[in-house]
């Protein structure tokens, strides 16, 4: 096949990025050691992702009519991304996240700004790219109520669709049996388990019950998935020196939409996904650490047994 299709309905901010020896406490002051505006934000992040792997991408979201919102648009035009239906909006500021990275982890604050006037009617607009795509690719940092609409149009239209359920929230079992593939950290798959996870293979249960497919990150550890037997498959990680992880879950799952998009299995979308994922943290920034598809290539022949 061609290119496959993406459309990505999401996040579109820019990322205020701060790295540090330490993180201060409350009232504490400290030096930091380096400072960067990137564009980031999940849905972005990810479309961005998808077309570095070879997807045509569609981008479906909303930025400020401000400085941030026009460098946002513009960076996404650079990647080759469509951007007829990102839409600059004089009421609300675009979406901004304060990151603060320290020894090549981040804990980070989003300020959501535009990215909450994706609402219903946004969605019913773009129901022909739905119709039309290989593959719709969701987050929440966008209203939930949007997200289900567009899950129910994909659903409507036998398109796949994956949800990426961060920030973490409950879903409703109703959504949950039309999305395709939903892909949680362990915390997100406790919070729409709806339980607490009290011993390390609790997570494996949770899979296990879940009826549709699902595919859980586990950080460096690597990836469980809904095996093609109703089991749980494992997919490692790949043993890479962490300069940055923002963005490395939204790397994943690109690496998992083109791969489906272009017919893969889930056990074979996981594995190329983990080495997307691992690639991506080696270097700093959410999008500038991306990879391309030839660099995947490359990192796969090249660890081809050699997982962590």
């Amino acid at each position: 096949m061609g290119r496959p299709k993406i459309t990505v309905i999401g996040s579109i901010n820019m990322d205020l990025v701060v790295k540090t020896d330490r993180v201060p406490k409350m009232g504490e002051t400290v030096l930091g050691s380096q400072f960067l505006t990137t564009p980031g934000g999940k849905g972005a992040n990810q479309a961005v992702a998808c077309a570095r792997l070879g997807a045509d991408v569609t981008m479906v979201g909303c930025v400020g009519d401000d400085v941030f919102g026009r460098q946002l648009v513009e960076n996404l035009r650079k990647e080759n991304i469509s951007t007829e239906n990102v839409e600059p909006v004089t009421f609300l500021s675009t979406g901004i996240a304060c990151i603060t990275v320290q020894d090549g982890d981040n804990s980070i604050i989003v300020v959501p700004g535009a990215n909450y006037a994706i609402d219903e009617e946004k969605i019913q607009q773009v129901e022909h790219l739905i119709k039309e795509s290989n593959l719709l690719l969701l987050q929440l940092e966008i209203p939930l109520k949007s997200v289900e609409l567009a899950v129910d149009i994909a659903h409507k239209y036998q398109v796949p669709v994956i949800v990426n359920p961060a920030p973490a929230a409950e879903l409703p079992s109703s959504m949950l049996e039309k999305i395709t593939v939903v892909t949680p950290n362990e915390y997100e798959l406790e919070t729409i388990a709806g339980q607490k996870f009290e011993q390390p293979d609790d997570f494996k249960k949770a899979i296990q019950s879940y009826a549709g497919q699902l595919v859980m990150t586990k950080g460096k550890e690597g990836a469980y998935y809904t095996a093609a037997d109703g089991g749980i498959g494992y997919c490692p990680g790949y043993r890479v020196e962490a300069v940055d992880t923002t963005g490395a879950g939204d790397s994943f799952n690109a690496g998992l939409a083109v791969m489906l998009a272009e017919g893969k299995s889930l056990s074979e979308a996981t594995k190329y996904a983990a080495a997307v994922g691992a690639l991506s943290v080696t270097r700093l920034g959410a999008q500038s650490g991306m990879p391309t598809r030839h660099e995947v290539e490359q990192f796969l022949q090249e660890r081809e047994g050699r997982e962590l």
